[in-house]
């Protein structure tokens, strides 16, 4: 009988240690999945700030040819095409006056609170980026919000002074 007891007791302890052998590898495989997905999370977010920026900076010399060309001639205006999604996100663009707290504020990076900015805004995401703008007129429409994608950029030597607007492109 001794005998017997003994081969119940080893059928036990392999069946046994397959289960803690499955339990640990399925721990290990979850806590590898979580980690990799919060990694994926913030290299998602660090791709579409540096989009951003790359996108702003573009539109922000884009901005500075027109407000140079329009200085020259009076009007000037120019449709300029970026990327209609950032890391698979859209993404809005406003164009900031001077008097507009948001550039001082919403960056600790701009030189000085004087300049206009871009603001660029990604939804899903959740990320904002700060460009500053050389222009050296004023800025129509401060505040109002374009989709990414094409974008036409104006400068109109009004009365009231030189202004430059950004508006989204009839597609």
């Amino acid at each position: 009988m001794i005998g017997n007891r003994h081969e119940t007791d080893r059928g036990v302890s392999i069946a046994l240690t397959h289960v803690l052998t499955i339990g640990i590898a399925t721990i290990l495989i979850a806590m590898l999945l979580m980690s990799g997905s919060t990694l994926l999370e913030s290299e998602t977010d660090r791709s579409a700030r540096t989009a951003l920026e790359t996108v702003g900076e573009r539109l922000a010399g884009e901005i500075a040819n027109v407000d140079q060309i329009g200085n020259e001639s009076e009007d000037a205006m120019i449709s300029a095409e970026h990327p209609r999604t950032i890391a698979n996100s859209q993404y809005t663009v406003e164009l900031l006056d001077r008097d507009d707290d948001a550039c001082s504020e919403g960056s600790h990076l701009l030189a000085d609170s004087e300049t206009p900015c871009i603001r660029l805004t990604a939804q899903e995401i959740d990320v904002t980026v700060y460009v500053p703008v050389a222009i050296d007129g004023g800025v129509s429409g401060s505040g109002n919000s374009v989709a990414g994608g094409t974008i036409e950029i104006a400068y109109d030597s009004a009365d009231d002074g030189n202004e430059i607007e950004i508006t989204e492109a009839d597609r």
